[in-house]
C-alpha cells in the first residue's frame, strides 16, 4: 500500500445530494436516502435522495413538456451550442472539486481525473456543441415527378443510465450528443457515484441550460432505472453497463412503448501478442489494457494471448514489473491503481480469483486483498488458463489476467472470438499483414493496434455480439438521438397538381 497523500488536498463540501427535477434541487416523495461510501475505507460519504417510480413521473413530466413546449429543441443549433460551450467552461472551473468528488465516490486515481476524465468530459461537451449547427438531412432527387428531402429531428425524452466506472466521462458521452440534438432528458446515475451527476446539474443550470432539459434521478437501476425504462413517454433509452442489465432493459422497452434502446455492455477482450513483439512494451500494453482504472471498465484486455515464442519471457517480465506496481490511495501521486468501487465488486472480483484457483488455473502473482481498510486488491495474473474457466469466460470487472499460449494465427484467431461479447481487442505486431488480417478477423467493435484503452471522442465506440449495440463517441452518436423524416412535394405540372 502506499503513503496516503490525500492531506495536500482540501476536501470538497458536498453539496448536491438531492434529486434534479425541472431545474431545483428536491427530496425524493418518499423522503428516502441511500448511502454514498469512499471505497477507500468503506465509511460513508454522504447521504443522497433515493428517486423512485414517482419521482422518475415527475421528471419525465418535465423533461416532456419542455420538450414538446420548451424553447431548447426549438432554439437553433448554435445557440444550443453556445450554452453547451459555456457548460463546458464551468467544468473546467471546477475541474479539481470534480475530479476529488470522482475520486472519493468511484476510488479513481485523482490525478487520472484532473488530467484526463475531468477535462475529457468538458471537451465532450464542445465536441458535440460544435457539431449542434451540422445536424443537416438530405435533399434527394426522385425517380416519380416529386422533390424530396429529409429532416433530422430530435428523438424527444431520452433516458440516460450511466455506470460508475467513468461516471464523468460516461455523463457526458450521452448528455452531450443528446443535447446538441435537441432532446430533453433524465439521466440515471449508477448508486455507487452520483456525486458529480448531481455536481454538473447545477453546472447545466448555470450554463443556461432551460429547466426541464436535464432532470438527474439518483436511486437504483431495479426501481429508478426500471422505471426509467418502462415508462409510456421516453421516447429512448441509452444505457452502459452489464449484459445481463441490459436484458432487462430491452424487455421493458419491448412491453411499454417500442422505445429504440442503445447499449454499451459487457466485454472479455482479447489482447494478442505475436511473438515479433518488443516484449517490455507488449509488457506495457497488457498491463494498462487489464489494471487500468483497477480493471474496472468494459474494454479491459483480460484475455492476454501470447505467442509461445516469448511467453515464458513474457512471464517473467511482467511479473518484475508489477514489484513496481503501487495500489493505495488513489489521492497519491504515486498510486497506481486505487480500491475498487465498493464492497459487492471486491467480494465478486475475490471470488473470481478463487474460482481460478479451484478451476486449475496457476496463480503467477497477487490474488489478495491489501491493506487493512477499504476495498484493495493486488493485480492479479492467472497462467495456464483454459478457454472452459470461468475465469477465461465471464467478466470480472476487476485486475485480474488470464494468460494463454498460441502457436499460429488461425488459432488464435479462433480463441479471440470463443465468447459472447465483442467490445475490443488489442493485436501486438510488427508486421502490418499480420495487424491487417487479424484486424480484420476479430468480431468486436474497436480493434486497438500496438496500444490500448486509446479512446477519441471523434472514434465511435461500441460493441458486436453481446457487448451490445449502438455507438457512443464520434459523430455517430448523434444518430441515436435524432429521428429522420422524408418530406415530398409534387413537382409543378406533374399529375399531383
Amino acid at each position: 500500500m502506499a503513503s496516503n497523500g490525500s492531506s495536500v488536498l482540501k476536501m470538497p463540501e458536498i453539496k448536491f445530494t438531492k434529486l434534479f427535477i425541472n431545474g431545483s434541487f428536491v427530496d425524493s416523495i418518499s423522503g428516502k436516502t441511500f448511502e454514498t461510501r469512499d471505497p477507500r475505507t468503506g465509511e460513508v460519504i454522504a447521504k443522497v435522495a433515493e428517486g423512485d417510480k414517482q419521482d422518475v413521473d415527475l421528471a419525465v413530466k418535465a423533461a416532456r413538456e419542455a420538450f414538446d413546449y420548451g424553447k431548447w429543441p426549438r432554439k437553433s443549433g448554435f445557440a444550443r451550442g453556445r450554452i453547451m460551450m459555456k457548460l463546458a467552461d464551468l467544468i473546467d472551473e471546477h475541474q479539481e472539486e470534480l475530479a476529488i468528488l470522482e475520486s472519493l465516490d468511484s476510488g479513481k486515481l485523482f490525478h487520472h481525473n484532473k488530467i484526463m476524465d475531468i477535462p475529457g468530459a468538458a471537451n465532450s461537451v464542445r465536441y458535440y456543441a460544435g457539431a449542434a449547427d451540422k445536424i443537416h438531412g438530405e435533399t434527394m432527387k426522385c425517380s416519380g415527378e416529386f422533390q424530396g428531402y429529409t429532416l433530422k429531428e430530435p428523438i424527444g425524452v431520452v433516458g440516460h443510465i450511466i455506470p460508475w466506472n467513468f461516471p464523468s466521462i460516461m455523463f457526458f458521452a450521452k448528455v452531450a450528443p443528446a443535447l446538441a440534438a435537441g432532446c430533453t432528458m433524465i439521466v440515471k446515475p449508477a448508486e455507487q457515484t452520483p456525486l458529480t451527476a448531481l455536481y454538473y446539474a447545477n453546472l447545466a443550470k448555470e450554463a443556461g441550460i432551460p429547466d426541464g432539459v436535464l432532470n438527474v434521478i439518483t436511486g437504483f437501476g431495479s426501481t429508478a432505472g426500471a422505471a426509467l425504462c418502462s415508462h409510456m413517454n421516453v421516447d429512448a433509452i441509452s444505457f452502459t453497463g452489464s449484459t445481463e442489465v441490459g436484458r432487462l432493459i430491452m424487455e421493458a422497452s419491448a412491453r411499454s412503448n417500442l422505445k429504440p434502446v442503445s447499449l454499451e455492455l459487457g466485454g472479455k477482450s482479447p489482447l494478442i501478442i505475436f511473438n515479433d513483439a518488443d516484449v517490455n512494451m507488449a509488457i506495457n500494453v497488457a498491463m494498462q489494457a487489464i489494471f487500468f482504472n483497477k480493471g474496472e471498465i468494459c474494454i479491459a484486455g483480460s484475455r492476454v494471448f501470447v505467442h509461445e515464442g516469448i511467453y515464458d519471457e513474457f512471464i517473467k517480465k511482467i511479473t518484475e514489473s508489477l514489484k513496481d506496481w503501487v495500489v493505495g490511495d488513489p489521492f497519491d501521486s504515486n498510486v497506481n491503481q486505487g480500491p475498487q468501487v465498493d464492497k459487492k465488486q471486491f467480494e465478486k472480483i475475490l471470488r473470481y480469483i478463487e474460482y481460478g484457483k479451484r478451476d486449475g488455473a496457476t496463480l503467477l502473482t497477487g490474488g489478495k486483498p491489501c491493506g487493512k481498510n477499504g476495498y484493495f486488491i493486488e493485480p492479479t495474473i492467472f497462467t495456464d488458463v483454459k478457454e472452459d474457466m470461468m475465469i477465461a469466460r465471464d467478466e470480472i470487472f476487476g485486475p485480474v489476467m488470464s494468460l494463454m499460449k498460441f502457436k499460429t494465427i488461425e488459432e488464435v484467431i479462433e480463441k479471440a472470438n470463443n465468447t459472447i461479447y465483442g467490445l475490443a481487442a488489442g493485436i501486438i505486431t510488427n508486421d502490418l499483414n499480420i495487424a491487417n488480417r487479424v484486424s480484420r478477423s476479430i468480431r468486436a467493435g474497436i480493434i486497438w493496434i500496438n496500444c490500448y484503452t486509446a479512446f477519441d471522442r471523434d472514434c465511435p465506440y461500441g460493441g458486436y455480439k453481446m457487448s451490445g449495440f449502438g455507438r457512443d463517441l464520434g459523430l455517430h452518436a448523434l444518430e441515436k438521438y435524432l429521428q429522420e423524416k422524408t418530406v415530398i412535394t409534387p413537382i409543378y405540372g406533374s399529375p399531383w397538381l
